[in-house]
């Protein structure tokens, strides 16, 4: 199918493109890379009447150290993320997700903008900003606003972002942590996740100082699994560690049924992902050592 009629404006300023939105009267969509977008003109799934188009604004992709956090602006591309030295030595679960976000021809034109505004449960982008608890700056009429990643993600699908309102910016926070692990299933390689668990730790001895655990695939947004934390973290790093970390993630969602697998099928992969990760970043902080 061909997309339905629409107006097309290219500004050059992000206060050019709140203009337009505002114009548009909730009517108007935002193309960055339009890998999400593109195929809901194609399928009238979408019908805006203006597409706004924000390639030709500058200053938009990039990716900054500001000592305890990277900032990355939101036309930013999959690719940059997965190929830039300071995202592998700062943020290096988010390196390794990279890898896992659709094919080569997707992630350089995608950007950490759409992928955070269109909010797809099963993508990595989504995940990550949970999992790092980054805080995404959000531009319109009023002005600038900063809302957590938590507070982001509303439903599948759905954000906080109001129809005259963009992302233009997200700040992950680096954890210092020694040992890490991002675990991923899906049906082909590139295809939306099943299940996927993000593990990053901090280890002392026989025990953990510190983790974060994020999961998705196994819920309406992405999920940042506190409790599961503190109880993984309470554990002995013994040889039935994993197998016990597996249960308490496990415990923590209850995935639906859907048309690409059931929810005691996604259960099972939480598992086993989750078995997985743990033995992944113990070995990766041993490593480290």
């Amino acid at each position: 199918m061909k997309p339905a009629k629409f107006d097309y404006v290219s500004p050059s300023t992000v206060e050019a493109a709140i203009e337009a939105l505002v114009a548009s009267k909730g009517e108007g969509k935002l193309l960055a890379g339009g890998q999400s977008l593109l195929p809901l003109l194609n399928f009238r799934m979408a019908r805006p009447s203006v597409l706004i188009d924000l390639n030709r604004i500058d200053g938009l992709s990039y990716i900054e150290d500001r000592e305890d956090r990277i900032a990355i602006g939101a036309l930013t591309r999959h690719s940059d993320l997965e190929c830039s030295p300071l995202v592998a030595s700062r943020l290096p679960v988010m390196a390794a997700a990279m890898r896992h976000v659709a094919h080569l021809a997707i992630r350089n034109r995608g950007t950490i903008g759409g992928s955070l505004s269109h909010a797809d449960p099963a993508a990595e982008l989504p995940m990550l900003s949970a999992f790092y608890n980054a805080r995404i700056s959000i531009q319109g009429p009023n002005g600038l606003r900063a809302v957590a990643a938590e507070e982001f993600f509303i439903d599948a699908l759905t954000s906080c972002l109001e129809p005259d309102e963009m992302v233009v910016e997200a700040e992950f926070p680096i954890l210092e942590h020694d040992g890490w692990a991002f675990e991923e299933i899906a049906r082909r390689f590139g295809d939306f996740a099943l299940a996927s668990v993000a593990l990053s730790v901090r280890r002392s001895g026989s025990s953990l100082e510190d983790a974060r655990i994020a999961v998705m695939g196994v819920a309406d947004t992405p999920l940042r699994l506190k409790e599961a934390e503190r109880e993984l973290v309470a554990l002995t790093l013994d040889e039935q560690a994993p197998e016990l970390f597996s249960e308490i993630v496990a415990s923590k969602v209850l995935p639906n049924d859907d048309l690409h697998a059931s929810g005691e099928y996604r259960t099972h992969l939480l598992k086993e992902l989750s078995k997985r990760a743990l033995r992944t970043a113990l070995a990766s902080k041993e490593h480290a050592a």
